[in-house]
């Protein structure tokens, strides 16, 4: 006994001690239980204090987030296996908003859209939570739009010129090179300290693997984020994975950094949004999707901008994707994204089966910031180009009527047919500014209209070759930004005409 109580005297102050540091704490939690459950969400009764876009917190560790906020009930969008989750099934709230992991760690890595690695490179460490949902920079936070972004593509820089903090749309019909154009322009930013998010949402994952290897072959993987939600998804993944995208893409804009953002492609988007809503009751309108369809995107594109100087001068440049449905861009949501963004670049699938690609539709695209955001050099030639190029296509639709054409319309036709052949461009093969301007000034200058269509992509590349030796300074100072002397262009020309001549006699 003796023994018991020398024991007990030397625990007793141990525990008196804990008792005195332990402080008193309550903690108020609001459980609900599963009320009906679908495929993708939930209705939960009970948590009275649950905020909209909450994260909820499931039974085995599964997450949703509060979507329907209802006088008797909370509807609940699923992120997880919700095969596990059964009416009866506890809720508990988590008091946070729903966040995805940002910072430099993220590039080169590719991530789901809660922002948990997919890559097998191992967890994100060192990185800052922010939520998805955030708000648009207000306008006395924004700057005009003044700096291009080079695509690399000579019909984009020519005549659809994008600049940094711009929103140029990209549509067209099922597999006419939408996504080849935008994978070009992430490649051609190599070398131009742009950052790049790529968003998939409801892609194959066979098609989201062969991005994925093209940005890593062309060694574009390192400066670029990838963000997937694959066909295979929840439509909660789908619909939240692009807002995940562009918080990512807000961190390297928000520290000065110009970035771009393509969303591949935002009529899955929408369509999943529809799908959550007819399976919570929302009332739907016009082709089944709720009234509310335009401002969901109004509210993801309103969030890129060219930030003022005082806020580090940063960018964010989006290129949203949509597929039309036989050639038809006055559809419901193909209108909704032409009046959200700054211009659009429309992909013909006549001009796709006649082997012209990329097949942009120069008629039918526009960039609303136009010459503002362009090379000098390159604007000083695009004029004449886009001009002469319209007149062709014009041309062409009434030529197909008549077999007797006067000489003025033949070379017109004739030299529409060069303009066309020069803007051809194999994927991968992205021209740099100075490139693009001397091919473009052989061009003007009549110095491919008297050789076959076919040897034009030769004569291209030999009047490339001959300037970037011979005219190295002109060349440095075009890709700076400056603009052409006359001088400048007359050296131009005459190696392009040097090299021209020498070609076709080989």
């Amino acid at each position: 006994m003796n023994e018991l109580n020398t024991v007990l005297d030397d625990i007793f102050p141990f525990f008196e001690q804990m008792r005195k540091d332990r402080k008193a704490a309550f903690e108020v939690s609001e459980l609900g239980t599963v009320k009906h459950m679908g495929k993708g969400i939930a209705r939960v009764k009970g948590l009275p204090g649950v905020k909209s876009e909450e994260l909820l917190l499931f039974l085995g560790n599964i997450y949703g987030m509060a979507f329907n906020l209802d006088y008797d009930e909370v509807g609940v969008i699923m992120f997880g296996e919700d095969e596990k989750v059964k009416a009866g099934t506890e809720v508990r709230r988590t008091g946070m908003v729903m966040s995805v992991p940002v910072g430099d760690m993220l590039l080169g890595r590719v991530v789901d859209a809660l922002g948990r690695p997919l890559d097998d490179r191992g967890t994100i460490k060192n990185s800052e939570i922010r939520p998805v949902e955030r708000e648009a920079p207000p306008i006395i936070h924004r700057s005009p739009v003044s700096v291009p972004l080079q695509t690399g593509l000579k019909v984009v820089d020519t005549l659809i010129p994008i600049g940094r903090g711009q929103r140029e749309l990209i549509l067209g019909d099922r597999q006419t090179g939408k996504s080849a154009i935008a994978l070009d322009t992430i490649i051609n930013q190599r070398d131009k300290e742009v950052i790049c998010v790529y968003c998939a949402v409801g892609q194959r994952s066979s098609s989201v693997a062969k991005v994925i290897q093209d940005l890593g072959r062309h060694d574009s993987l390192g400066h670029s984020v990838v963000v997937v939600a694959s066909g295979d998804d929840p439509p909660a993944k789908k619909f939240i994975a692009p807002y995940a995208a562009t918080t990512i893409a807000e961190y390297f804009m928000e520290k000065g950094r110009d970035v771009l953002i393509v969303y591949d492609d935002l009529t899955q988007h929408a369509r999943a949004y529809r799908e959550l809503s007819l399976l919570l009751r929302r009332p739907p309108g016009r082709e089944a999707y709720p009234g509310d369809i335009f401002y969901i995107h109004a509210r993801l594109l309103e969030r890129s901008t060219h930030l003022a100087e005082d806020l580090g001068g940063g960018s964010l440049t989006a290129l949203p994707i949509l597929e039309t449905e036989a050639q038809n861009i006055s559809a419901y949501i193909p209108t909704n994204l032409i009046s959200i963004t700054d211009g659009q670049i429309y992909l013909s699938p006549d001009l796709f089966q006649k082997g012209l690609m990329p097949a942009v539709d120069a008629g039918k695209s526009v960039s609303r910031v136009g010459g503002k955001t362009q090379f000098p050099s390159l604007r000083s030639v695009a004029g004449d180009l886009r001009l002469a190029y319209a007149q062709f296509e014009e041309l062409e639709k009434f030529a197909r009527f008549s077999t007797r054409l006067d000489e003025q319309t033949r070379k017109t036709l004739d030299r529409g047919s060069r303009i066309r052949q020069v803007l051809r461009q194999n994927q991968y093969r992205p021209y740099s500014v100075s490139k693009q301007t001397a091919v473009l000034l052989a061009l003007n200058d009549g110095l491919f209209d008297e050789m076959p269509l076919e040897a034009i992509s030769g004569a291209e590349d030999a009047v490339w070759e001959a300037v970037s030796e011979e005219l190295k300074d002109i060349c440095g100072k075009i890709e700076e930004g400056e603009a052409l002397s006359d001088e400048d262009r007359y050296e131009l020309i005459t190696a392009a005409r040097e090299a021209v001549r020498t070609y076709m006699q080989e």
